[in-house]
């Protein structure tokens, strides 16, 4: 049966669902942004807001995991297997996690950035969202794979999708290392558990970076079965 009559057969893509899983990923990432300007203003009743939408996003994000488990076809009409769709959804699901987590922690204990280090910590934030983007726009590349069967000018468009989705991810390495560096000249000049706390923001920071470029690289399998 030719790849491209899938669609007819389930009635609609069978990557839909991934998609728009995909989506409420990347919509939990990029929340972050009014979230962080909020605690850099000092306003946690705005913070406390954007907070609330992380959540709504992070719980939707939940939801469609559920339906993607249960609807997805388990029978041998998908061109890749089921089991690496899975993983696909996985990994974007720790997209939304990770989201929810780096607010939930800032808001719990009222999270002071260091003057010094609000910018790099804007641009820090802003790379992350960028690799969460990054990582939406290959996955909406799923439906063109599947009418080209996986093969041709389709896979070497999403394979350059996910090189530049590894150099955001990158980059951000690069901006974790130096954020650190800049805490660590300054550490000694606030409360110990502070600092502690905002070793750890960093680190989670990295890690929604590091899931997004993770789920390129899961990508990178299904295209290569």
């Amino acid at each position: 049966m030719p790849l491209n009559s899938l669609s007819n057969l389930f009635g609609k893509s069978p990557f839909a669902p991934i998609q728009e899983h995909m989506k409420q990923a990347k919509n939990c990432a990029a929340a972050l942004k009014p979230f962080i300007n909020a605690v850099l203003e000092g306003d946690w009743d705005k913070a406390a807001k954007a907070h609330s939408v992380i959540v709504d996003l992070e719980n939707e994000a939940d939801k469609l995991k559920k339906q993607v488990r249960l609807q997805l076809p388990s029978n041998l009409f998908l061109p890749v297997p089921r089991s690496d769709l899975l993983d696909l959804v996985s990994m974007q699901d720790r997209i939304a996690n990770c989201s929810k987590d780096i607010a939930g922690l800032m808001l719990g204990r009222q999270m002071k950035i260091p003057e010094s280090l609000t910018k790099i910590m804007v641009d820090y934030v802003d790379l992350a969202i960028a690799t969460s983007a990054q990582a939406m726009k290959a996955i909406e590349e799923l439906d063109e794979l599947l009418e080209t069967g996986f093969r041709g000018r389709e896979v070497k468009l999403v394979e350059t999708l996910i090189e530049e989705l590894d150099r955001l991810e990158h980059s951000a390495d690069k901006v974790q290392i130096d954020i650190r560096a800049a805490l660590y000249l300054i550490e000694k000049d606030h409360p110990p558990v502070d600092v502690m706390f905002l070793y750890q923001i960093i680190n989670l920071i990295g890690e929604l970076s590091d899931k997004s470029q993770k789920v390129g690289s899961r990508l990178q399998i299904v295209i290569a079965r």
